[in-house]
């Protein structure tokens, strides 16, 4: 089972030769369950906000058609999630990858991510 960080989930459809040879083959495979998490709805929004990204829908419209299209579930944040984003040693102070690890950890996911700071993160299993 995997949780796409949200540029994984971005380049799915934007340019997935940036997605790991690793990353491409688990998303070919049918019996591996794959998530997103709705936070990566606010990361796109504030990254298309600041210019730095275009998307042809609202980032949560764009999040869910490309989710349902690729049979990917999205994962709420819910109060254990908010909770335990603080209590994650300060590695990594982006709030959104915060979110991410600590849905991967409580949720027993594989994070699918390029970022080595969030790959530093103890009692979390990374793929990239």
């Amino acid at each position: 089972m995997m949780l796409l960080d949200t540029c994984v989930l971005f380049w799915l459809e934007q340019a997935p030769e940036q997605i790991s040879p690793a990353v491409t083959s688990q998303l070919s495979r049918r019996d591996v369950p794959v998530f997103a998490s709705a936070i990566s709805a606010f990361e796109l929004g504030l990254k298309v906000h600041q210019g730095l990204i275009k998307l042809p829908l609202p980032s949560g419209s764009w999040v869910r058609e490309v989710c349902r299209r690729r049979y990917i579930s999205v994962l709420p944040i819910n109060e254990e999630i908010a909770g335990a984003s603080t209590e994650l040693p300060i590695i990594h102070r982006d709030p959104c990858d915060r979110f991410l690890i600590a849905t991967a950890q409580l949720n027993k996911l594989i994070l699918a991510t390029p970022d080595p700071k969030i790959r530093e993160y103890p009692n979390l299993k990374t793929l990239w």
